[in-house]
């Protein structure tokens, strides 16, 4: 749902990164839009993806139900998709988040995540990825 508005954003994708530094991951870089997140780190050697991830919604979306009385029922969805970033690429990935806002413009989130699952040749049902 698009609940994250923009006078909200900077500081949800703030707290997102704090919590990336409290579990020594730090962010390159955090953005998305108004349905999503993009986080770009450095995933710490001393936790496992699920539980960073486990951890990042548990904690922000908390936090985030506290500085808006229409965000009492905010929480991320179950899912979510990570990818790993070649080095040389890390440029690439940072500008793709910063421009977030003119990208969705033009794609969905729905469809811009098919196309990565396509282009990583990841198989998946459908009926499990948005439900």
């Amino acid at each position: 749902m698009p609940l994250i508005k923009p006078d909200i954003e900077s500081r949800i994708h703030s707290y997102l990164g704090g919590i990336c530094n409290h579990y020594e991951s730090p962010p390159i870089i955090v953005g998305g839009y108004v349905d999503h997140v993009h986080i770009l780190c450095m995933l710490s050697k001393k936790i496992a993806l699920m539980e960073f991830v486990k951890e990042l919604k548990s904690k922000s979306s908390k936090w985030v139900k506290t500085i808006d009385q229409d965000l009492d029922s905010f929480y991320w969805q179950d899912g979510y998709g990570a990818f790993s970033v070649n080095p040389s690429e890390i440029d690439i990935v940072v500008k793709y988040i910063q421009n977030q806002h003119q990208h969705h413009s033009k794609k969905s989130f729905q469809d811009e995540y098919r196309s990565f699952l396509k282009k990583y040749k990841v198989e998946y049902d459908e009926r499990y990825v948005w439900d």
